[in-house]
């Protein structure tokens, strides 16, 4: 065991290096990562949105971030594959805890869900966000435009997202998670020519110009045939990646929301995300993990794992 202590989320003394806890014991943060508030000079910041105020089906999302974190605990501490290295041992990566939404006044909370998005992105090289429901991509991206400009979006999911923008009854948009991909467009906050989205098994009004990789299309290619169409379609523009847990089949992903049938499984789109290297990433979300539909974690998992693969991605190229 590299540490003697336990309850590292509280114990650890530095943002690096790996933790000693048994996975069936200890403090929970995402992958026993020190739980601060203070992020300034910290290479990624991970952060919990438990916000389900905008589902169209069922709720239960507010309980993805916890679940996300209990998930991630299985990761021991040996070198996580398939990257080979302790991702730790470099790069400095926090826990923030989760952002404070009143759930009297769900309106309000894309609004304070941008504010804190920005503040954190001040003080960190990298955020990585766990849902919530898809809505909150929208004001996370705002967030991120700020800092990087207008973004390139690599989506996966079973859905468009590119429903018709509502007004609410204060004139603004009413973004809900069937509409955000459709507001940010309508915003500038990303181009569409150089985004795309991956696993679609759903019809949408509109594709609002993004490339599509559907869902039987997915299933005739190859990961490194996906993984290429991605890094051709970024172009090496700045890019946002948004994981929606519904991309994956019902049978690796029951525990969401939305579910749609003949997605891809869970190896073929964590060997998509191994490919993407070269993705020049500045910032993701997992999303519409809904633990009451769940079964013995699956789901959790299956987004724990993928955010893995997003700090692996980014060790990578840190050289930790």
């Amino acid at each position: 065991m590299p540490s003697t202590s336990i309850d590292h989320a509280f114990t650890a003394r530095s943002a690096t290096g790996a933790a000693g806890d048994p996975t069936y014991a200890g403090v929970l943060s995402f992958m026993r990562r020190r739980l601060t508030k203070a992020v300034d000079g910290t290479d990624v910041t991970v952060w919990g949105v438990p916000f389900d105020a905008s589902v169209s089906n069922r709720p239960g999302t507010r309980f993805g971030p916890q679940a996300l974190r209990r998930a991630s605990a299985i990761f021991d501490n040996d070198p996580q594959f398939p990257f080979a290295r302790d991702l730790f041992e470099t790069m400095r990566v926090v826990d923030y805890g989760d952002c404070l939404l009143d759930y009297r006044l769900p309106e309000t909370a894309h609004a304070t869900i941008r504010a804190e998005a920005a503040d954190i992105l001040a003080k960190t090289g990298f955020l990585l966000t766990l849902g919530g429901d898809h809505s909150i991509t929208f004001p996370l991206l705002q967030a991120h435009v700020v800092r990087h400009g207008k973004l390139s979006l690599v989506q996966f999911d079973a859905h468009q997202d590119t429903w018709p923008v509502a007004t609410g009854g204060d004139g603004n948009p009413r973004v809900d998670h069937g509409s955000f991909v459709k507001a940010a467009v309508d915003a500038g906050l990303i181009d569409p020519a150089t985004s795309i989205q991956v696993g679609i098994r759903t019809h949408a009004p509109e594709d609002c110009g993004a490339a599509i990789i559907d869902g039987e299309a997915v299933e005739d290619m190859t990961s490194a045939a996906i993984a290429e169409a991605i890094l051709t379609r970024t172009a090496g523009a700045a890019t946002y990646l948004s994981f929606d847990i519904d991309c994956l089949d019902v049978a690796f992903a029951p525990g969401t929301g939305t579910p749609v049938a003949g997605g891809p499984s869970s190896a073929k789109m964590l060997a998509v995300l191994r490919r993407l290297a070269d993705l020049r990433l500045v910032g993701a979300d997992v999303v519409e993990v809904s633990p009451p539909y769940d079964h013995a974690d699956m789901t959790a998992v299956a987004g724990a794992t993928i955010a893995m693969y997003v700090l692996g991605l980014l060790a990578q190229k840190h050289g930790g």
